[in-house]
Order: C-alpha cells, then sequence, then structure tokens
C-alpha cells in the first residue's frame, strides 16, 4: 500500500502552460455569442419563407453576411476550443494528438465551407 501525498501524485505531470490562455478564450467567444446568436437569429429570420433570388438579394447586403460571417467564425472557434478541451482531459497519448489534430481539421474546414457559402451568396 502506498502512502502518496497529493503533491506527489502530480508531481512529473506539469503545467499545461495554455490554461489561461484557453479559459480566456473561451470566455470572450461565449460573450461574443451571446450577442451574436440573437443578432444572427433576428437577421436570418427576416429571410425565412423567401424566394431563392429574395435570399440572395438578402445576403448582398453587407450587414446579414457579415453577422452570418462572425456567427459562422466565432461558433466554430468556440466549438474547437471546447472540444479540444475535453480531449485533453479524457484522451491520452497517440490518439489525443490524432484526436485534436482531426477536431481542428472538421472546424476550420466546416468554418471555411460555411464562409464559402456566405461569400457565394453575398457577392
Amino acid at each position: 500500500m502506498a502512502y502518496l501525498t497529493d503533491r506527489k501524485r502530480a508531481r512529473g505531470l506539469g503545467s499545461a502552460k495554455t490554461g489561461t490562455a484557453h479559459f480566456w478564450a473561451m470566455k470572450v467567444s461565449s460573450v461574443a455569442l451571446l450577442i451574436l446568436i440573437p443578432l444572427f437569429v433576428f437577421t436570418f429570420g427576416a429571410a425565412l419563407g423567401g424566394t431563392y433570388e429574395e435570399i440572395v438579394a438578402y445576403y448582398a447586403r453587407p450587414f446579414p453576411a457579415i453577422v452570418a460571417a462572425l456567427t459562422i467564425v466565432v461558433s466554430f472557434k468556440h466549438f474547437n476550443d471546447g472540444a479540444q478541451t475535453m480531449i485533453e482531459d479524457y484522451v491520452h497519448g497517440m490518439a489525443q494528438k490524432i484526436a485534436i489534430i482531426l477536431l481542428t481539421c472538421i472546424s476550420y474546414g466546416a468554418a471555411a465551407v460555411g464562409l464559402f457559402a456566405i461569400a457565394r451568396l453575398a457577392l
């Protein structure tokens, strides 16, 4: 039976050194989404029920296109940070590295597809 103190169990694990940056990134993106999501719902809701030409004309205006693009970028960045934190906590070894790379590729890829769709509508 080993008598280990809490300090002895934690020794050698080290600090991740990015905890504060992750914390602030999540808080800033949360506050940004607190503003962007209702704004997106109201701007997107105004376009519902229209024909294709009306939707294209609506998103050709700068404000709805910018709101949609900002919402997409901030949402996927927030998703990436949160899911990466979960992976870092619960997955270890090589699987952790692969999962983080896969997560980053998926989240940035989905954001790029969303931005491309908004750009196609807006331009």
